[in-house]
């Protein structure tokens, strides 16, 4: 077998390829009503749960401001759920958040929010 025929079938290809018109390729485009990629946001969180008593530090690696809230949910159907005020990690800033039931604590979470 040739060398010419084996790369005939990926010339082809190559050339359907390259004569396509500019939209009709798969691209990311900025602008005409598309919307640039997401920048990388959110602060990592770490919780610990001693007891009735729940510690969360959200340290924020990036620029734009993460506004935290630490959300707690009771085991007992009678003990009050919490959520903390809201706090900013501002960049490169770690946060700390605490929050209690009365009993056990059923789930923890953190919930994450653009500052500007």
């Amino acid at each position: 077998m040739r060398l010419s025929r084996s790369l005939a079938p990926l010339s082809v290809a190559l050339a359907l390829v390259l004569s396509l018109p500019y939209d009709a390729l798969p691209h990311a485009r900025v602008g005409a009503g598309a919307s640039p990629s997401p920048g990388r946001f959110g602060a990592s969180c770490r919780t610990a749960v001693h007891g009735s008593q729940v510690v969360a530090h959200c340290h924020n690696p990036y620029v734009d401001i993460d506004r935290v809230r630490l959300h707690i949910e009771c085991a007992r159907w009678w003990d009050i759920d919490t959520d903390s005020a809201p706090a900013d990690a501002w960049p490169a800033m770690t946060v700390r958040l605490t929050g209690r039931c009365w009993k056990e604590i059923r789930s923890v979470w953190i919930s994450h929010q653009k500052a500007r």
